[in-house]
């Protein structure tokens, strides 16, 4: 299988970091490098929780340092939500190394130049994303981006309307939506909320691979913590693999394609603003991930971390 070129653009952040473990060993993609952007954490502690799934997966991937604020806004960090660390106050180690020389959005736009195969799956806020798009629209003619953000049909996760990604930047989505040459792919809050990862599933996985188990754990206890004491939640939702899972595996999910856009300021800062009944009359400019088979979506999520193990996953009933 030729495997599919992709950029990851993210923010670590505990999620992010169980999508790129995913996206490694999941064998469908050559990941060409990695961008960190400002958003759960710092661009430049992201930098650090990069290198600290790179080291455990023991494999070499090209990290570009990127945006360290957003366009308009000042920062704002998920910090009680990740730890202070980003990664759930695990204090795991890692062995540093300077960023690649190019800037995340030079080296973005450079490798779209050079093939537009490319698709670049946007973890966090989309302020590389859209800061590539103001130097060189042209560039990303005919590119694919998939952005996890936004709540259409659910509540959001940092004010009553607002999904933090896209509330930490919102002149970023917005622009974004507005500007890129194809319609952005958006995983909502509406199907993320679904993807629960429980202390039983970690129990369960813990007998196929304890070293696998054991690291995601390390950085998961943190953030179960924090649903339970915010959502009443025994377990975390774990928004960004998804991303992964809708280009390897659509039948997941159910997509609408809609107008959508972002709220810029106010209350409703960083709301995805999605005409469903087309009182705009304007062309659809996404496509968003509605709804999901979440349990099947787990299995094939474990299947791709704990490989060799597919058969006997997707054989339990209970997961």
């Amino acid at each position: 299988m030729n495997k599919k070129k992709i950029i990851i653009d993210c923010d670590p952040g505990i999620d992010d970091v169980l999508a790129i473990s995913f996206a490694i060993n999941s064998g469908y993609y050559d990941i060409l490098g990695i961008t960190t952007v400002s958003g759960n954490v710092e661009a430049s502690l992201a930098y650090n929780n990069v290198l600290k799934v790179l080291d455990f997966e023991k494999v070499r991937i090209p990290v570009y340092m990127g945006a360290e604020v957003p366009l308009e806004r000042e920062l704002v960090t998920a910090k009680e939500t990740h730890g202070m660390d980003g990664l759930g106050e695990s204090d795991l180690p890692f062995t540093y190394r300077d960023p690649e020389a190019k800037d995340a959005v030079d080296f973005i736009l450079d490798s779209i130049k050079e093939d537009k195969e490319i698709k670049i799956f946007a973890l966090g806020p989309l302020t590389n994303i859209a800061k590539a798009l103001k130097k060189d629209r042209e560039a990303f003619e005919g590119v694919e981006v998939i952005s996890m953000g936004g709540a259409f049909r659910s509540h959001g996760n940092c004010s009553p309307v607002a999904e933090f990604n896209y509330w930490v930047d919102p002149h970023a989505a917005d622009y974004v939506l507005k500007n890129l040459p194809t319609k952005l792919k958006i995983m909502p809050l509406d199907a993320t909320r679904k993807f629960v990862l429980t202390p039983n599933t970690i129990s369960y996985v813990t007998h196929l691979d304890r070293e696998r188990a054991e690291f995601i754990r390390s950085i998961t206890n943190f953030y179960m913590d924090f649903h339970f004491e915010y959502e009443n939640l025994i377990g975390s939702v774990i928004n960004d693999p998804l991303t992964f899972l809708a280009d390897m595996n659509p039948s997941l999910f159910t997509m609408e394609e809609y107008f959508c856009e972002v709220q810029l300021d106010g209350y409703a800062m960083g709301q995805l603003i999605v005409d469903e009944y087309d009182f705009y009359k304007k062309e659809a400019n996404a496509v968003l991930y509605v709804d999901i088979d979440e349990k099947l979506a787990m299995k094939e999520f474990l299947a791709g971390l704990f490989k060799g193990y597919r058969e006997e996953i997707f054989q339990r009933g209970d997961l």
